[in-house]
């Protein structure tokens, strides 16, 4: 078996596909992107076709290691997304070729199904518990919001007030049995975070998501130390040598983006690392439906796995929905707030290709909203 066509597909809302084919007919599918720099990332998957195209796609890990070290120049979140992508379609192959899930060439599924749960937005409180609500109603038991919109990076007693009320108001729609997380957006600064998360833990959150940016990662003990609140962290980190200091710094829970940090093969091993840490897996994964489908082959597979985060309904998706690129959407299912386990070969997902290439046609230009304060300094999104 030889890799004969390698393509990328830019289709809405905001997600980068690529098709990986082969000269006996088995094709794999992936989903290599960077939020808002799905360009960037289609040209480094074409730069990399050139290791790929003649080979046998068979060999996951060696050409895991060609794709990632092969140029000198490694990492970042360009390049180990376009990596992450082609991994997942190598992936999908390896286990189409097989007629067998991907989970099992993992060695085999550890659980039937997946808790997932959805975003409800946040940074506009205004209908919030309406959104809750419809989360509930659609089968979910766990959602994720925003801590706050734009907020100083010291943020005033008004405001940390308002972060408390947010949370007090979805926790009273969710009652004691649904959960909720909170995403701080690395928009505070340690010390602001350090003063945010004790308010917080009388309304249990299941876990704080990003309190501090990534380059502040050598805060990160502090704040955790500081919270009782579990500290998630990782969405943008890319490998496992990222994931090792927060870690050591004593998250509860990691996040790779199986879309950005190498794809299944590497947030395997990060998952791996994060057990010996007594740390939980959550993968990011706000995108589409190969990211999805590769996040939940790991999910059943993993020991240490705590919860799946899912797009569907997400404010992004205004101009197509996950589902709109898969003939199957019985894949997707939580009619309990869980994905169940299936037996379907490689990332368990069939692909629309009709519909992917239509909107290929079309395309996206999708950018993140560039904040400011009201003084007109740049505010983090």
């Amino acid at each position: 078996m030889k890799i004969t066509r390698i393509e990328t597909f830019l289709v809405p809302p905001r997600w980068l596909m690529c098709r990986v084919e082969t000269d006996e007919g088995v094709v794999g599918w992936g989903e290599p992107v960077v939020e808002g720099r799905a360009e960037t990332v289609r040209a480094a998957v074409g730069e990399l076709s050139d290791l790929l195209l003649g080979q046998d796609p068979r060999p996951v890990e060696h050409h895991w290691q060609r794709l990632t070290k092969a140029a000198f120049y490694r990492g970042g979140p360009v390049l180990s997304s376009a990596v992450a992508g082609l991994d997942q379609a190598l992936w999908d192959i390896a286990g189409k070729s097989l007629g067998v899930p991907v989970h099992r060439l993992l060695g085999g599924p550890v659980r039937d199904k997946v808790r997932v749960y959805g975003w409800v937005g946040g940074d506009d409180p205004a209908e919030l518990a309406d959104a809750v609500a419809a989360r509930v109603e659609s089968g979910l038991t766990a959602v994720k919001m925003n801590a706050a919109g734009v907020v100083g990076r010291s943020a005033t007693v008004r405001e940390i007030d308002a972060i408390v009320g947010r949370l007090a108001g979805v926790r009273e729609v969710l009652g004691p049995d649904r959960d909720v997380a909170v995403d701080f957006h690395g928009r505070f600064n340690a010390a602001t975070a350090r003063r945010v998360l004790p308010l917080l833990e009388p309304l249990r959150p299941m876990f704080a998501e990003e309190p501090v940016l990534p380059e502040y990662g050598h805060l990160l003990a502090d704040v955790v130390r500081s919270s009782p609140v579990p500290i998630a962290t990782g969405e943008r980190l890319f490998g496992r040598s990222e994931f090792l200091p927060a870690l050591q710094a004593g998250i509860a829970v990691a996040q790779p983006d199986l879309s950005h940090a190498g794809g299944i093969s590497e947030v395997r091993r990060i998952a791996s690392l994060a057990e010996t840490y007594d740390a939980l897996l959550a993968p990011h994964c706000p995108l589409g439906p190969l990211a999805l489908a590769a996040s939940l082959q790991v999910a059943f597979a993993t020991p240490n796995f705590l919860i799946q985060e899912q797009s569907m309904g997400i404010h992004y998706n205004r101009d197509a929905e996950l589902l709109d690129y898969v003939l199957d959407a019985d894949a997707f299912a939580f009619p309990d707030g869980h994905i169940h386990r299936t037996e379907a070969p490689g990332l368990g997902v069939e692909v629309d290709e009709d519909a992917v290439r239509r909107a290929d046609r079309t395309g996206h230009r999708w950018r993140p909203p560039v904040w400011s304060h009201d003084d007109g300094s740049f505010a983090e999104w």
